[in-house]
């Protein structure tokens, strides 16, 4: 009996610490899908018929192993949108009928061949290929990437030119590639040179240190994070990277503190990123956030959108979704220890 392949919302639970990962310009195809912990529980919508039980060649990057583990919670931990839209997509043909829109923008894993060489030519070939598939079209964001080599923010042994979260320990990751360049471009016009920013849960100090190199030694970059030992090897990992002089001079810092009441001593701020999903905008937040400045924050539960937040001159709050994710949760210290 033919097979029936289908792409539809799937219910998703995922486990403590593996999330922080977007796939709206890394990989459309996975935009909309959530897939279930075996990938025979492939679905798609009503317009998809299959005539035999065989995987579409054009499929296959998708459903390799690579791509889809057999447990896919462990990878599917991002931008995925759970709202039953269809996927905007090209055709592809089985058996010349063309059976639903795909197209395969950027694969989650990028080919061997790229990793040969130094550690800053697999940097350069991580952020060129993000520019190759349009996550990055910011030649600031795209300097600043490949000035800050992400092989030091992460634990050793783990692939770090991979587009990829990777686990830090402590039920938290650092996110994906694609997921630190969609949030620097977003506050791109809000880290020019003088400007404040902070990132709430700081984690490695990977993107802390990408926005201490962008306001420059002459702005404030402030790192907030809630498990000290995190603390203390994001200091580390930053001495051994190229905003180490923004670390010694000052101009860039980390702090243990709940991030959810921010950092008042440095307010307000032009720029705010939040590296946790909040139920709901934390308040602290919104006061500490600048007239004219623009926060990033993924809000929700199990149904998670990556927020902009604009704060006007008259000190009113304009908010738009900018894509669906999956972060894991912006909660006490005691929670992220328990897994939430």
């Amino acid at each position: 009996m033919p097979m029936l392949l289908m792409l539809m919302p799937m219910s998703l639970s995922l486990p403590a610490g593996v999330i922080a990962y977007g796939f709206r310009n890394c990989s459309p195809p996975l935009k909309r899908l959530l897939a279930h912990s075996n990938t025979n529980n492939l679905h798609h919508y009503h317009h998809l018929r299959r005539r035999n039980n065989t995987i579409p060649p054009q499929l296959n990057t998708l459903i390799s192993f690579n791509f889809f583990p057999r447990n896919l919670n462990c990878l599917l931990t991002g931008s995925l949108d759970l709202k039953s839209q269809p996927i905007a997509i090209s055709d592809v043909e089985v058996n010349h009928e063309k059976i639903f829109p795909l197209k395969i923008s950027a694969p989650c894993y990028l080919p061997k061949r790229f990793w040969s060489g130094s550690s800053i030519n697999k940097n350069k070939a991580l952020v060129e290929h993000l520019q190759n598939y349009g996550t990055i079209s910011s030649k600031k964001v795209s300097e600043v990437m490949e000035t800050i080599d992400r092989a030091l923010f992460v634990p050793d042994g783990t692939p770090a030119y991979v587009d990829s979260p990777m686990a830090i320990g402590y039920n938290a990751t650092i996110s994906a590639p694609h997921m630190h360049a969609t949030c620097l471009q977003l506050l791109e016009e809000n880290l020019k040179s003088g400007m404040h920013v902070l990132d709430v849960g700081s984690g490695t100090g990977y993107l802390t240190a990408c926005f201490a190199l962008m306001v420059g030694p002459q702005g404030r970059a402030v790192g907030v994070e809630h498990i000290p030992e995190l603390a203390d090897s994001s200091i580390k990992n930053i001495k051994k990277s190229a905003a180490a002089p923004l670390l010694k001079e000052g101009s860039l810092s980390i702090h243990v503190g709940d991030g959810r009441q921010g950092w008042p001593e440095f307010a307000p701020y032009d720029a705010i990123h939040v590296g946790a999903a909040a139920p709901e905008i934390p308040q602290p937040l919104l006061d500490q956030l600048k007239p004219g400045g623009r926060m990033v924050i993924p809000v929700g539960n199990i149904f998670q959108d990556l927020k902009v937040i604009d704060k006007n001159e008259d000190g009113s709050i304009s908010v738009r979704s900018e894509t669906s994710v999956r972060y894991v949760p912006l909660t006490s210290k005691d929670a992220q220890l328990r897994g939430y």
